[in-house]
């Protein structure tokens, strides 16, 4: 292959997943209770063990890829004699495209005959896994590196992420929702729904009282948004802490209201990374759309 394609661990695909689309990624760190960690997908704590460390009151804390690391990063393909493609978690959650761009601007110097691509996915964990899917998928039809950065760029803001929790504990905890709000939101089971918008930032949309109406309600916003509606034919991805049954509830929900989905709901685990703000108790949900204007 002439180029690389490469993400962050922060995708949240499986391990397997990356290495059967020949999609390389570099791993984000963490901390937990003071020990650190990689976010290596679950291999060094596997993600049942983490949240429930996280239930039993475990610190956690994330770190993100630094210059030196993108560095050396970067160079295993260069000297390879590849050209690189990467896209990283979205710089409305963390610095890590920084970071990326640095290293490109000082390896570019070293390698002037290499092509070095950064682009901001402005995606995160499976919706971030869902576009580079896609993009693995024009690679493999014979897309070059140029044309599929450019698309890239310009199909980024179709990915829709769709998220609710059931705990707010930890959305407390980081500054999400306050602390008076919080109480009020537990006692009265109140689930917020957020999407990521345009900037690739994390927003609350909505709060409705109890599992079962934000579980209709996220399904509602794929049928509003999806690309075709009802009719959507592409990927349906998500992601889950720790709930696995509420995740099930969502993806029967989608299968039944969307029967031309290509291949079943693929659920996922919320990594380490973004698991560290979320804690248990998170659902959310992946799709192409409409593109994200807000």
């Amino acid at each position: 292959m002439a180029y690389q394609l490469s993400c962050c661990s922060t995708a949240d695909l499986t391990r397997e997943h990356f290495e059967s689309r020949n999609i390389a990624y570099i791993c984000f760190h963490y901390e937990m209770d003071g020990v650190s960690y990689s976010d290596d997908l679950g291999q060094s704590i596997p993600f049942d063990k983490f949240y429930a460390a996280m239930a039993a009151g475990a610190e956690t804390k994330t770190a993100q890829v630094n210059v030196d690391e993108y560095m050396a990063y970067f160079k295993t393909f260069l000297e390879e004699g590849k050209d690189i493609l990467h896209l990283t978690l979205s710089s409305g959650i963390s610095g890590s495209y920084n970071s990326a761009c640095a290293a490109r601007d000082i390896l570019q110097e070293s390698y002037p005959e290499r092509k070095i691509y950064v682009l901001d996915s402005l995606a995160a964990s499976s919706g971030f896994g869902l576009l580079m899917d896609k993009l693995a998928d024009l690679r493999d039809e014979g897309m070059g590196i140029d044309e599929l950065y450019a698309w890239a760029k310009s199909h980024r803001l179709q990915v829709h992420h769709w998220f609710f929790t059931t705990d707010l504990t930890f959305f407390i905890k980081g500054g999400r929702v306050s602390k008076v709000s919080g109480w009020f939101g537990t006692k009265l089971k109140i689930c917020p729904l957020l999407n990521v918008d345009n900037t690739g930032h994390l927003i609350p949309r909505h709060k409705l009282r109890g599992k079962a109406k934000v579980i209709e309600a996220i399904v509602d916003k794929m049928v509003e948004h999806a690309q075709g509606g009802t009719d959507y034919s592409g990927k349906c991805y998500m992601c889950n802490s720790a709930c696995l049954e509420d995740a099930k509830a969502v993806a029967e929900l989608v299968e039944k209201k969307f029967p031309k989905l290509n291949g079943k709901v693929e659920i996922n685990d919320i990594g380490t990374t973004i698991g560290s703000h979320t804690g248990p108790g998170t659902v959310a949900l992946f799709f192409w759309g409409d593109e994200r204007v807000d």
